[in-house]
């Protein structure tokens, strides 16, 4: 049997059968330049300034995702009637999920304002890209499909449930993954058991999990919790973001004003920083090359704080940053202050001082149970074999504890942070 292989640090071996149709299709997408672009965008974005090892791509989550997807159809298959076209369907979805993504993930989404789910319906419907015309090859409908899964529109409702939920093959991946590559060991939870206790509620084709995977599934959404808290909002990774957000601000107002001296006419970034609308071409050029070439370049910019930002990002001299903890009604008067400081010391508050609130849902945030849709819940069988299901937080005192938090914090150069610190802890204890 002829197989395509692909070895995984998280899932070992991830294998495709070239004989079977379906198979083919899935290595014909993945061989596409629009797929293979995802090896040029890392899964973490900026984390690799805190851990090193966070290098990986969104081409390799992607392919697990595309894995996860398969074993949970197999288990779930075992049990209930998936068709072909189904499970086809939910594979392409889980493998291009990530398809649309730009240059670091979502930090530069959050810069230049654009969402990648948009483009990446519009690059499975677009047709003069490669990902197109294959899956149009195999079947005119399945573009239309798979973005129909991500709208959360596609029947049978389970499969958008699996792409992107409370509990979904994406974040399955992206837990494990990222806990390995960064070393941090928040992000392990009992996959195994989970998958085994994946149940579809026939009438209503909703998920849901046997009274078994009860405590898996607390100890998933607990280690999500974590590494949002531990990870994804580290404290130099969110000071990265801050300065990156910075440097591209400097660079549009000169943009603006004819002052960028380093950039190459209708290139792709020069339409970036023009705030103009990109085809799909266009964007599918731009990564996380692209990025870092301009940024080395801007290190050589006559303007001195694009030059003074891209070669402190460049080198890892990073903003230094403090927790805020004062309420809003003192906050104008601080912020003001903070500026006056950083504005003294010879800096340009306007990209020398950043307000970074990070902020994560764990859970219990995007609803409450009485309000949002069944498929953003997670509903769990009381006693086994009854069918008798209740949303997670009515029986897991665990999950009721967990409570979505937010960390304010304040970026600034290192010139400024003993005023800065001082300042803040004055306004604290006022």
């Amino acid at each position: 049997m002829a197989e395509r292989i692909y070895r995984d640090p998280v899932h070992n071996i991830i294998s495709l059968e070239e004989t079977d149709p379906d198979d083919q299709l899935l290595i014909r997408l993945i061989d596409t330049p629009e797929f293979q672009r995802l090896r040029r965008i890392k899964q973490l974005g900026l984390a690799l300034f805190t851990y090193q090892g966070a290098e990986h791509s969104r081409f390799s989550h992607s392919l697990g995702v595309m894995h996860l997807m398969r074993r949970v159809l197999a288990l779930l298959g075992q049990r209930y009637p998936i068709d072909r076209e189904t499970r086809l369907t939910a594979m392409c979805a889980a493998l291009l999920h990530d398809i649309g993504h730009g240059p670091f993930s979502h930090v530069m989404e959050a810069v230049l304002g654009y969402r990648h789910e948009e483009w990446g319906a519009r690059i499975i419907l677009d047709e003069g890209t490669v990902l197109h015309r294959v899956l149009s090859e195999h079947d005119r409908e399945l573009p239309a499909r798979i973005v129909a899964v991500w709208q959360h529109t596609y029947r049978p409702r389970f499969v958008s449930q699996l792409i992107s939920s409370q509990m979904d093959v994406d974040r399955f991946d992206y837990l494990l993954r990222d806990s390995l590559m960064t070393g941090a060991k928040y992000g392990l939870y009992d996959l195994e058991w989970i998958l085994h206790t994946l149940e579809i509620a026939p009438e209503q084709e909703y998920l849901y999990v046997a009274a078994k995977g009860l405590y898996a599934v607390e100890a998933y959404l607990q280690a999500r919790y974590y590494m949002f808290r531990q990870v994804y909002f580290h404290r130099n990774l969110r000071t990265a973001e801050a300065m990156l957000r910075s440097i591209f601000r400097r660079a549009i107002d000169l943009m603006a004003s004819d002052r960028l001296q380093h950039i190459v006419p209708d290139s792709v970034m020069a339409k970036v920083l023009r705030r103009a609308s990109l085809v799909t071409e266009e964007y599918l050029a731009f990564d996380d090359h692209d990025v870092m070439f301009h940024i080395k370049w801007w290190t050589k910019e006559p303007d001195p704080i694009l030059r003074d930002l891209a070669s402190g990002f460049l080198h890892r001299r990073l903003f230094k940053s403090v927790d805020m903890q004062i309420n809003a009604e003192r906050r104008r008067r601080f912020l003001e202050q903070a500026r006056r400081i950083v504005e003294v010391a010879g800096f340009d508050p306007r990209y020398y001082l950043v307000e970074d609130r990070a902020s994560d849902i764990p859970y219990l945030g995007p609803y409450s149970p009485e309000t949002s849709g069944p498929e953003n819940r997670i509903y769990v069988e009381v006693d086994g074999g009854s069918r008798i299901l209740r949303e997670i937080t009515e029986i897991s005192p665990a999950i009721r504890r967990l409570r979505r938090f937010h960390i304010d914090r304040l970026c600034f150069p290192e010139a400024v942070s003993e005023a800065i610190r001082t300042l803040v802890e004055r306004e604290e204890k006022a």
